[in-house]
Protein backbone atom coordinates (compact mmCIF):
# COMPACT_ATOMS: atom_id res chain seq x y z
CA UNK A 1 0.00 0.00 0.00
CA UNK A 2 1.18 3.74 -1.01
CA UNK A 3 0.51 6.33 1.48
CA UNK A 4 0.64 9.69 -0.45
CA UNK A 5 0.44 12.78 1.42
CA UNK A 6 2.63 16.14 1.55
CA UNK A 7 5.05 17.45 3.88
CA UNK A 8 2.46 19.72 5.38
CA UNK A 9 -1.07 21.05 4.88
CA UNK A 10 -0.80 25.23 5.80
CA UNK A 11 1.12 26.86 2.41
CA UNK A 12 -0.80 30.49 2.05
CA UNK A 13 0.47 29.62 -1.73
CA UNK A 14 -1.97 26.76 -1.92
CA UNK A 15 -4.87 29.11 -1.70
CA UNK A 16 -6.87 28.80 -4.81
CA UNK A 17 -4.69 26.48 -6.16
CA UNK A 18 -5.83 23.92 -4.07
CA UNK A 19 -7.86 25.42 -0.64
CA UNK A 20 -11.04 27.52 -2.44
CA UNK A 21 -10.38 31.16 -1.94
CA UNK A 22 -12.69 31.88 0.56
CA UNK A 23 -12.10 28.89 2.88
CA UNK A 24 -10.72 29.91 6.01
CA UNK A 25 -6.88 29.14 7.43
CA UNK A 26 -9.08 27.26 10.45
CA UNK A 27 -10.63 24.67 8.11
CA UNK A 28 -7.77 23.79 5.89
CA UNK A 29 -6.77 20.16 7.10
CA UNK A 30 -10.30 19.27 7.16
CA UNK A 31 -10.14 20.24 3.72
CA UNK A 32 -6.68 18.23 2.97
CA UNK A 33 -7.75 15.01 5.21
CA UNK A 34 -10.83 14.36 3.30
CA UNK A 35 -8.59 14.29 -0.16
CA UNK A 36 -5.27 12.82 1.07
CA UNK A 37 -5.21 10.10 3.83
CA UNK A 38 -1.70 11.12 5.47
CA UNK A 39 0.51 14.12 6.15
CA UNK A 40 4.18 14.99 6.86
CA UNK A 41 4.21 17.22 10.06
CA UNK A 42 7.50 19.48 10.24
CA UNK A 43 6.55 22.26 12.61
CA UNK A 44 7.21 19.41 15.69
CA UNK A 45 10.90 19.81 14.55
CA UNK A 46 11.12 23.86 15.28
CA UNK A 47 8.61 23.72 18.25
CA UNK A 48 7.05 21.12 19.43
CA UNK A 49 3.16 21.00 19.98
CA UNK A 50 1.70 20.49 23.18
CA UNK A 51 -0.03 17.57 23.22
CA UNK A 52 -3.86 19.58 23.74
CA UNK A 53 -2.72 20.47 19.43
CA UNK A 54 -2.45 16.46 18.44
CA UNK A 55 -5.30 15.39 20.59
CA UNK A 56 -7.34 18.64 18.06
CA UNK A 57 -5.71 17.08 14.83
CA UNK A 58 -6.62 13.85 15.72
CA UNK A 59 -10.58 14.87 16.36
CA UNK A 60 -10.59 16.89 12.90
CA UNK A 61 -9.50 14.12 11.09
CA UNK A 62 -10.86 10.93 9.95
CA UNK A 63 -10.78 7.81 11.49
CA UNK A 64 -8.36 6.15 8.18
CA UNK A 65 -6.14 9.65 8.63
CA UNK A 66 -2.20 8.91 9.41
CA UNK A 67 -0.23 12.16 10.88
CA UNK A 68 3.73 11.09 10.28
CA UNK A 69 5.44 13.63 12.72
CA UNK A 70 9.53 14.89 12.65
CA UNK A 71 11.35 14.86 15.92
CA UNK A 72 12.09 18.25 17.93
CA UNK A 73 15.38 19.59 16.67
CA UNK A 74 16.47 19.37 20.25
CA UNK A 75 16.99 15.88 19.87
CA UNK A 76 18.70 15.92 16.70
CA UNK A 77 20.52 18.91 16.25
CA UNK A 78 20.66 20.26 19.83
CA UNK A 79 21.35 17.62 21.59
CA UNK A 80 22.80 15.77 19.12
CA UNK A 81 21.37 12.22 19.88
CA UNK A 82 22.67 12.81 23.38
CA UNK A 83 21.38 12.06 26.19
CA UNK A 84 17.86 10.81 24.68
CA UNK A 85 15.41 9.77 27.18
CA UNK A 86 13.92 13.05 28.08
CA UNK A 87 13.23 14.50 24.85
CA UNK A 88 11.98 10.87 23.21
CA UNK A 89 10.05 10.48 25.99
CA UNK A 90 8.50 14.31 25.97
CA UNK A 91 7.86 14.09 21.92
CA UNK A 92 5.77 10.24 22.82
CA UNK A 93 3.83 11.97 25.40
CA UNK A 94 2.83 14.55 22.96
CA UNK A 95 2.36 12.87 19.45
CA UNK A 96 0.75 10.45 21.61
CA UNK A 97 -2.57 12.69 21.69
CA UNK A 98 -2.99 11.70 17.96
CA UNK A 99 -3.66 8.01 19.62
CA UNK A 100 -4.44 5.96 16.44
CA UNK A 101 -3.89 8.63 13.85
CA UNK A 102 0.11 8.60 15.05
CA UNK A 103 2.35 6.95 11.81
CA UNK A 104 5.72 6.90 11.54
CA UNK A 105 8.17 9.47 13.56
CA UNK A 106 10.68 11.25 11.29
CA UNK A 107 14.25 11.28 12.55
CA UNK A 108 15.87 13.99 10.33
CA UNK A 109 19.45 13.99 11.51
CA UNK A 110 21.73 17.38 10.60
CA UNK A 111 24.09 17.36 7.20
CA UNK A 112 27.14 17.37 9.50
CA UNK A 113 26.22 15.32 12.17
CA UNK A 114 28.53 12.50 11.18
CA UNK A 115 27.82 8.59 12.21
CA UNK A 116 27.27 7.35 15.36
CA UNK A 117 25.59 4.14 15.04
CA UNK A 118 25.70 3.80 19.40
CA UNK A 119 24.18 6.61 19.78
CA UNK A 120 21.54 5.77 17.07
CA UNK A 121 21.03 2.67 18.90
CA UNK A 122 20.14 4.46 21.99
CA UNK A 123 17.56 6.30 20.83
CA UNK A 124 16.09 4.32 18.81
CA UNK A 125 15.87 1.38 21.99
CA UNK A 126 13.57 4.66 23.51
CA UNK A 127 10.63 3.67 20.98
CA UNK A 128 7.98 1.07 21.73
CA UNK A 129 7.94 -1.42 19.18
CA UNK A 130 3.69 -0.42 18.45
CA UNK A 131 5.73 2.80 17.46
CA UNK A 132 7.11 2.66 13.69
CA UNK A 133 10.54 5.33 13.19
CA UNK A 134 11.77 6.57 10.25
CA UNK A 135 15.72 7.88 10.20
CA UNK A 136 17.32 10.33 7.42
CA UNK A 137 20.60 10.57 8.02
CA UNK A 138 22.23 13.54 5.84
CA UNK A 139 25.66 12.77 6.19
CA UNK A 140 27.65 10.11 4.28
CA UNK A 141 29.41 8.54 6.72
CA UNK A 142 26.23 7.01 8.01
CA UNK A 143 26.14 4.81 4.97
CA UNK A 144 28.05 2.07 6.82
CA UNK A 145 26.85 -2.01 7.38
CA UNK A 146 27.03 -0.85 11.06
CA UNK A 147 24.43 1.61 10.71
CA UNK A 148 22.25 -0.63 8.53
CA UNK A 149 22.54 -3.83 11.18
CA UNK A 150 21.02 -0.28 14.21
CA UNK A 151 18.38 0.61 11.60
CA UNK A 152 17.44 -3.27 11.16
CA UNK A 153 17.86 -4.36 14.46
CA UNK A 154 15.50 -1.66 15.70
CA UNK A 155 13.38 -1.83 13.37
CA UNK A 156 13.65 1.61 11.59
CA UNK A 157 13.45 2.19 8.03
CA UNK A 158 15.92 4.34 6.61
CA UNK A 159 14.35 6.74 4.44
CA UNK A 160 14.91 7.40 0.59
CA UNK A 161 15.14 10.56 -0.25
CA UNK A 162 15.70 12.15 -3.06
CA UNK A 163 17.05 15.68 -4.31
CA UNK A 164 17.46 17.00 -7.96
CA UNK A 165 15.14 13.68 -9.36
CA UNK A 166 17.94 11.71 -7.69
CA UNK A 167 18.62 9.60 -4.63
CA UNK A 168 20.30 11.06 -1.95
CA UNK A 169 20.41 8.21 0.13
CA UNK A 170 21.26 4.27 -0.40
CA UNK A 171 17.89 2.49 -1.05
CA UNK A 172 18.40 -0.02 1.60
CA UNK A 173 15.07 -1.91 2.78
CA UNK A 174 15.80 -2.37 7.03
CA UNK A 175 12.29 -3.51 7.98
CA UNK A 176 9.07 -4.41 6.67
CA UNK A 177 8.08 0.01 5.42
CA UNK A 178 9.23 2.36 3.57
CA UNK A 179 9.92 5.79 3.57
CA UNK A 180 10.45 8.08 0.79
CA UNK A 181 10.78 11.99 0.74
CA UNK A 182 10.86 14.08 -2.06
CA UNK A 183 12.30 17.17 -1.77
CA UNK A 184 13.00 18.55 -4.85
CA UNK A 185 12.45 17.89 -9.03
CA UNK A 186 14.14 19.15 -12.15
CA UNK A 187 10.72 19.75 -14.23
CA UNK A 188 9.56 22.74 -14.89
CA UNK A 189 8.11 24.62 -13.31
CA UNK A 190 10.54 24.49 -10.77
CA UNK A 191 10.76 22.28 -8.18
CA UNK A 192 8.49 19.87 -10.16
CA UNK A 193 8.90 16.25 -10.94
CA UNK A 194 8.63 14.74 -14.24
CA UNK A 195 6.42 11.80 -15.28
CA UNK A 196 9.66 9.37 -15.68
CA UNK A 197 11.38 10.75 -12.19
CA UNK A 198 7.91 9.54 -10.59
CA UNK A 199 7.59 6.52 -12.59
CA UNK A 200 11.02 5.34 -11.29
CA UNK A 201 10.44 6.18 -8.07
CA UNK A 202 7.38 4.08 -7.97
CA UNK A 203 8.97 0.91 -9.56
CA UNK A 204 11.81 1.34 -6.66
CA UNK A 205 9.47 0.93 -4.25
CA UNK A 206 7.30 -1.98 -5.91
CA UNK A 207 10.50 -3.48 -6.40
CA UNK A 208 11.16 -3.24 -2.56
CA UNK A 209 8.02 -3.73 -0.61
CA UNK A 210 5.41 -6.21 -1.26
CA UNK A 211 1.94 -4.84 -1.45
CA UNK A 212 0.49 -5.55 2.01
CA UNK A 213 3.49 -3.58 3.07
CA UNK A 214 3.11 0.03 3.75
CA UNK A 215 5.00 2.55 1.77
CA UNK A 216 5.14 6.47 3.35
CA UNK A 217 5.39 8.81 0.55
CA UNK A 218 5.50 12.58 1.11
CA UNK A 219 6.21 15.84 -1.68
CA UNK A 220 8.14 18.00 0.30
CA UNK A 221 8.26 20.72 -2.63
CA UNK A 222 5.67 22.83 -1.62
CA UNK A 223 6.71 26.14 -3.46
CA UNK A 224 3.28 26.53 -5.77
CA UNK A 225 1.49 23.49 -4.88
CA UNK A 226 4.23 21.45 -6.78
CA UNK A 227 3.47 18.92 -3.80
CA UNK A 228 -0.07 18.31 -4.38
CA UNK A 229 0.14 17.90 -8.12
CA UNK A 230 3.46 15.26 -7.70
CA UNK A 231 1.42 13.64 -5.40
CA UNK A 232 -1.66 13.29 -7.51
CA UNK A 233 0.21 12.09 -10.82
CA UNK A 234 2.49 9.42 -8.41
CA UNK A 235 -0.41 8.16 -7.28
CA UNK A 236 -1.62 7.95 -10.90
CA UNK A 237 1.28 5.87 -12.08
CA UNK A 238 1.47 4.12 -8.86
CA UNK A 239 -2.63 2.74 -9.63
CA UNK A 240 -0.99 1.73 -13.21
CA UNK A 241 1.56 -0.03 -12.18
CA UNK A 242 -1.32 -2.34 -9.81
CA UNK A 243 -0.63 -0.54 -6.54
CA UNK A 244 -2.86 0.30 -4.22
CA UNK A 245 -2.81 3.85 -3.14
CA UNK A 246 -4.67 5.84 -0.47
CA UNK A 247 -7.15 8.94 -1.64
CA UNK A 248 -5.64 11.64 -3.94
CA UNK A 249 -7.33 14.64 -5.58
CA UNK A 250 -8.82 14.04 -8.55
CA UNK A 251 -6.94 15.72 -11.32
CA UNK A 252 -8.95 17.97 -13.50
CA UNK A 253 -8.53 17.37 -17.78
CA UNK A 254 -6.27 19.93 -18.03
CA UNK A 255 -4.11 19.12 -14.85
CA UNK A 256 -5.39 21.48 -12.47
CA UNK A 257 -5.97 20.57 -9.24
CA UNK A 258 -9.54 21.14 -6.67
CA UNK A 259 -10.44 23.51 -10.28
CA UNK A 260 -7.99 26.70 -9.50
CA UNK A 261 -4.63 25.00 -9.75
CA UNK A 262 -2.69 26.09 -12.96
CA UNK A 263 0.48 23.61 -12.46
CA UNK A 264 0.54 21.59 -15.50
CA UNK A 265 0.76 17.73 -14.42
CA UNK A 266 3.88 16.85 -16.80
CA UNK A 267 6.89 18.51 -16.79
CA UNK A 268 10.16 18.85 -19.10
CA UNK A 269 13.22 18.40 -17.37
CA UNK A 270 15.39 21.57 -16.44
CA UNK A 271 17.15 21.97 -13.01
CA UNK A 272 15.72 25.02 -10.44
CA UNK A 273 16.91 26.56 -7.73
CA UNK A 274 18.26 24.68 -4.48
CA UNK A 275 15.58 23.73 -1.88
CA UNK A 276 15.47 24.32 1.44
CA UNK A 277 16.88 21.67 3.78
CA UNK A 278 13.69 20.50 5.45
Amino acid sequence: MFLIGTSGWQYRDWRERFYPAKLPQRGWLEHFAARFATVEVNNAFYRLPERDTFVAWRDRTPDDFCVAVKMSRYLTHIKRLREPAEPVARFLDRAGGLGDRLGPVLVQLPPNLRADPAALDATLRLFPGEVRVAVEPRHPSWWTDDVRRVLERRRAALVWADRGSRPVTPLWRTTDFGYLRLHEGRARPWPRYGRTALATWVRRLADAFGPDEPSYVYFNNDPGGAAIVDAVAFAALARRAGRPVTRTPAARPTGTVERAGTVPVTGSSRPGPAASTT
